[in-house]
């Protein structure tokens, strides 16, 4: 699904970051150009401070580059207003953050469902997505629960169905296992991988091999610089984690 003919669902063409001016200068990251087609599972790797995140957040949307511009299934990000930025974000991007962002007066099912409903779902639809996105990623019993009532790395699993509910064509997952204890980090990325087999693109940023294993391309950065890339196949996996 990588191939010459896949459709690009993210580019990113010159774009650098920078904070401050002057002496106080720093480039977060400099320019650089990255695509990531339908049906790929892209990693980033790199130390902290490397320009991961902030690479995640201008695919994204959540930051504004400094130079270049990025397009998000060939819409240019940079010309949209903050409503159609937010429209943008709000339908074709399904974020993993690694600080969870539920909210915390909705249950597990209402804030994967209210994504949903704001993208003019009807409730009872976007309810059954949520119930079937839970249930898919093993914690179908929280559905019902508010976040304070939830461990951190079951509050990990609500954000990644919030995530995936729907047809997101671009999901963006800062270290998605963090949180999570082996076996289900495993059933998350393999989720992940399953999306990606269907026709999304994913970028993860990973400080683990063993996760990246899982993906179609390795990027790696260092201050702020594309230094490195291995293409490789994820290996077929059956079943939930192992």
């Amino acid at each position: 699904m990588t191939g010459s003919l896949a459709q690009a669902v993210l580019r990113l063409e010159g774009v650098g970051r920078v904070h401050g001016k002057g002496a106080a200068e720093v480039h977060a990251l400099h320019p650089i150009d990255l695509e990531v087609r339908a049906g790929e599972f892209l990693a980033v790797m790199g130390p902290s401070g490397s320009g991961k995140s902030t690479l995640l957040a201008l695919a994204g949307g959540l930051d504004r580059p400094s130079t270049g511009r990025v397009l998000v299934e060939g819409t240019p990000l940079e010309g949209l207003s903050r409503a159609g930025l937010a429209d943008v974000r709000r339908r074709s991007v399904g974020y993993v953050f690694q600080s969870y962002n539920l909210l915390p007066s909705l249950t597990a099912a209402e804030n994967i469902a209210l994504p949903r409903e704001l993208d003019g779902v009807s409730a009872r639809a976007a309810r059954k997505e949520a119930l079937a996105a839970l249930a898919e990623l093993g914690i179908g019993d929280l559905a019902d629960r508010f976040p304070e009532e939830m461990s951190g790395g079951q509050q990990q699993r609500v954000a990644i169905g919030r995530a995936l509910a729907g047809e997101r064509r671009l999901v963006l997952a800062d270290e998605p296992t963090g949180a999570l204890d082996s076996a289900t980090g495993e059933a998350v990325l393999e989720l992940l991988r399953s999306r990606c087999d269907a026709g999304a693109a994913a970028m993860m940023v990973t400080h683990d091999a063993t996760h990246a294993a899982w993906a179609d391309r390795v990027v790696f950065l260092r201050d702020g610089r594309i230094v490195d890339e291995a293409v490789h196949r994820a290996p077929q996996r059956t079943g939930a984690a192992r």
